[in-house]
């Protein structure tokens, strides 16, 4: 069965690490009509300039249109939707009637995918976007198992669900949290994320105990059911994530390009979906679990008493070149003489390390090096390509070809 790995792309930059490790296509905002607004987004001739990079490559670009319109923000939608038919983007996400039927008066002949804002989750819904032109439906996140095989029998459209990134702690595509709370609307692209936020108990205005409640929920990850849901029916594996790093993107596409990869030659095994999570794990702040697809969540799925989350300095630094056997690397957090490290990329077996040297750009040696993105250069027993990266060891991988 055929398949999608769809990445997110918060800016250019993290479009093209996202292509170079492997996503299939990638989904971005423009600098209205998206709910990312916190995120660098694209401008118009931005857009245009990635979509041409992407069909360069062989690769789609789709493009979020999918805000709770108010009658204010109806100013502009036609002619940029026009402008999104004229640079050939691959599709629009929408979520709000208006733009599917505003996409059917004008004729304009772009796929139409409807939106996880949408917050789809039975088939008779799914019948009527297919009505409204829809090809895609991008399922809301609390869908289960039986919900998508479902949806995807009777409407014969395809689907597409999250497999792993943040969640939210309403019904996708329904929060009201942040408005109350900062009057930033979540639902047009002002989320302040009140759901990360800690609270006291309090009870006539006084603390009932010094445990923090919290109702954030862990992040997705769809790992150890990653082939349940390619024989659910599951076409486009999306990865959530436009206001993340570009060590995280490549991160997670790459493992997620590898496990599918693996699950169509038929050499994923259990061992390595264990090495994918762990590498997962640390490559965020948060936790995370598979949520909702094979049964509801519960208290080992949140957050409740609290939490903690940390950012770890993994990323260690981007090469830049190999040549002669001498790796030359953008460093970006602390490391030293002796450190066991590990590169990876698109195009190499992740290899453990232990640095045995380090120098400057002139070639003097060094100890250590602790000043962020100070050019480096590091003798190396076996090749590296321009964009691989190096983070710290923490897991060894389990098989030759990761």
């Amino acid at each position: 069965m055929k398949s999608e790995l769809l990445a997110p792309a918060g800016s250019l930059e993290k479009m093209k690490y996202a292509f170079l490790f492997g996503a299939d296509a990638v989904y971005m905002g423009g600098k209205n009509f998206s709910l990312r607004a916190n995120a660098k987004n694209f401008s118009l001739e931005e857009m245009k300039e990635a979509v041409e990079y992407a069909h360069s490559l062989g690769k789609k670009v789709y493009v979020t249109c999918n805000i709770v319109f108010h009658n204010e923000d109806l100013e502009g939608l036609k002619e940029y939707l026009h402008y999104l038919e004229d640079i050939h983007v691959d599709a629009i996400l929408a979520s709000d009637i208006s733009v599917m039927q505003l996409l059917k008066d004008e004729n304009i002949k772009v796929p139409l995918h409807i939106s996880t804002q949408a917050s789809t989750l039975n088939y008779e819904t799914g019948k009527f976007y297919k009505e409204m032109g829809a090809e895609r439906l991008v399922l809301a996140r609390e869908a289960s198992k039986e919900d998508i095989k479902r949806i995807h029998e009777e409407t014969g459209l395809e689907i597409e669900c999250f497999a792993h990134g943040a969640m939210c702690t309403s019904i996708s595509g329904r929060c009201v949290l942040s408005n109350y709370c900062t009057n930033r609307d979540s639902n047009r692209g002002g989320c302040a994320q009140i759901c990360r936020w800690v609270f006291d108990y309090k009870k006539n205005d006084e603390k009932v105990t010094d445990v923090p409640f919290s109702m954030t929920p862990k992040d997705l990850n769809m790992v150890p059911f990653i082939d349940h849901m390619l024989d659910a029916g599951v076409y486009s594996f999306k990865i959530e994530g436009r206001m993340r790093s570009i060590y995280y993107v490549s991160t997670v596409i790459l493992i997620y390009r590898r496990l599918l990869d693996k699950l169509k030659n038929g050499t994923l095994t259990d061992e390595y979906k264990k090495y994918a999570t762990n590498i997962l794990n640390r490559v965020a702040n948060r936790e995370s679990v598979p949520q909702f697809f094979d049964k509801l969540p519960g208290v080992n799925e949140q957050y409740y008493l609290g939490r903690k989350e940390e950012s770890n300095q993994d990323f260690l630094g981007l090469v830049l070149d190999y040549k002669d056997g001498i790796a030359t690397i953008e460093q970006r957090n602390y490391f030293k003489l002796g450190d066991e490290v590990q590169f990876f990329g698109p195009n190499m077996e992740t290899t453990n390390w232990t640095l045995d040297n380090i120098m400057d750009e002139d070639g003097n040696p060094l100890d250590v090096a602790r000043h962020p993105q100070m050019v480096i250069k590091i003798k190396l027993p076996f090749e590296v390509n321009k964009d691989d990266m190096m983070r710290v060891k923490v897991y060894d991988v389990p098989v030759k070809n990761d």
